[in-house]
């Protein structure tokens, strides 16, 4: 089944994209978004294979968000579904799967759904082979990480976890924030994420990872969101999507 999300600032319009994708009995709609912060947190928080993005909205424009979840190194699938079709080169120079016009055209979703399939649900299935090896590789869920290896510049910098304060993402590059030290890396924020397993690092926004460890004080700020106040004396926000998640790490 596919992960699908869904970008529109016109409820019958994501409705109607909603019911003609679920007809399809290949998607699962996992979450929907009329606006830019809010479809940022929810892609964020749902991680679909598969964003459904109006070009227009009210307060941006679907390519703005395109750009941003590139820079954030977001790895899910674009399709434009929009009114205006003289947005579709800029559409694919942003590598979208697909484009599609509305009013929507019931088997116009269906030939892009199989267009996703293709992509999304065909490589998954196929095994992976491992050189030298008949078994596949594995990865145990309870192995800690304790040293981060990151690119910066020509080099790679090893990095204790325990050490480390917060990461940030700046112009789609994470950069690692150290006792003393900056590291900006090569990789994107996600990935460093996914590379992380480790009890004291969590995510409190789609922009940065905290060490808890080094966490001085919270204070409320603005429509349920905190800003931390860490040790070095950064301020780190904190966004509705994570209250709930940082709340329970800390046992409040």
């Amino acid at each position: 089944m596919i992960r699908a999300f869904i970008v529109d600032d016109e409820p019958l319009a994501r409705d109607e994209l909603m019911y003609l994708l679920r007809r399809t009995k290949r998607v699962d709609v996992v979450g929907e978004a009329e606006s830019y912060e809010e479809a940022l947190d929810g892609i964020q928080e749902t991680t679909p294979d598969v964003i459904f993005l109006d070009i227009q909205l009210s307060d941006a424009t679907g390519i703005e968000i395109a750009e941003q979840l590139k820079e954030d190194g977001c790895q899910s699938a674009i399709v434009f579904a929009t009114a205006y079709d003289e947005y579709a080169l800029k559409a694919f120079e942003l590598n979208a799967t697909d484009y599609i016009l509305k009013p929507y055209e019931e088997a116009r979703i269906q030939q892009t759904v199989e267009k996703l399939v293709q992509r999304i649900v065909v490589p998954a299935s196929q095994p992976t082979a491992v050189s030298g090896s008949t078994a596949p590789a594995t990865t145990k869920a309870s192995e800690r990480t304790e040293r981060l290896a990151v690119t910066v510049d020509e080099r790679i910098a090893v990095l204790h976890v325990d050490r480390i304060i917060y990461i940030e993402s700046e112009e789609g590059k994470a950069v690692v924030v150290t006792e003393g030290q900056r590291y900006k890396v090569s990789e994107a924020l996600t990935v460093l994420e996914r590379k992380l397993n480790h009890p004291s690092m969590l995510r409190v926004h789609r922009s940065y990872l905290v060490n808890v460890d080094y966490v001085r004080e919270i204070e409320p700020w603005f429509h349920s969101t905190y800003v931390m106040k860490m040790k070095d004396g950064a301020s780190i926000p904190v966004s509705r999507t994570y209250v709930k998640d940082l709340k329970q790490k800390l046992g409040l």
